[in-house]
């Protein structure tokens, strides 16, 4: 998640005269290297790490400190020029908690007088890479998912004001999960409550 750390092992436990580098994306984006021979232990700022990275110069790991989306991507470490694993690192947002809104409905002089039909939206905004989901206990009704960044996503839902199962809204990515629960008498009213406002 955004604001984590990360540490990237190399599977080493100690260095001897050994030299590592690491790099981020391609081959011209150098970020860090330790060169034991020549005394060199170094990171580099390409711009988008801002004095985030720390090299463990006893085994060559790499931690990159309080992480952004924009540190997603593959990780290359070249170790005494032979040894070139890569990592793939995929960096979520943090996740807002959703918000419910309602509107009583479907008050017609053909439904009994007790009964009521409450719409509701789940929403949340500024998400990337999530699912919306509705639950009815621990029971799916429904969900969206999406991939992009930086979307709105919203769910729909139809209750009966006398409904007494728990309803919850859920987001979740493949790390975390947010959740609201539902409120009827908050969000939902019945026809004569509607007539009295």
């Amino acid at each position: 998640m955004e604001g984590d750390s990360v540490t990237l092992h190399n599977g080493r436990t100690y260095l001897n005269d050994d030299w590592i580098q690491w790099w981020f994306i391609n081959k011209d984006n150098l970020i860090a290297e330790i060169n034991i021979p020549e005394s060199r232990f170094s990171e580099y700022d390409d711009g988008r790490f801002r004095d985030r990275l720390k090299l463990d110069y006893r085994t060559g790991s790499l931690t990159i400190t309080n992480i952004t989306t924009q540190h997603t991507g593959e990780y290359e470490l070249e170790y005494n020029t032979w040894s070139r694993p890569s990592f793939y690192l995929n960096v979520y947002t943090r996740l807002p908690v959703p918000v419910i809104s309602g509107n009583s409905s479907n008050c017609s002089s053909s439904s009994s007088s007790s009964s009521s039909y409450c719409s509701l939206l789940c929403s949340v905004v500024n998400v990337g890479d999530v699912t919306l989901s509705w639950y009815k206990g621990n029971s799916l009704l429904s969900s969206i998912s999406v991939s992009d960044l930086s979307i709105s996503l919203s769910l729909p839902l139809e209750v009966e004001y006398q409904d007494k199962n728990s309803y919850s809204c859920v987001i979740n990515n493949p790390i975390r999960n947010q959740t609201t629960h539902l409120d009827i008498t908050q969000l939902c009213h019945t026809c004569s409550d509607l007539v009295k406002l």
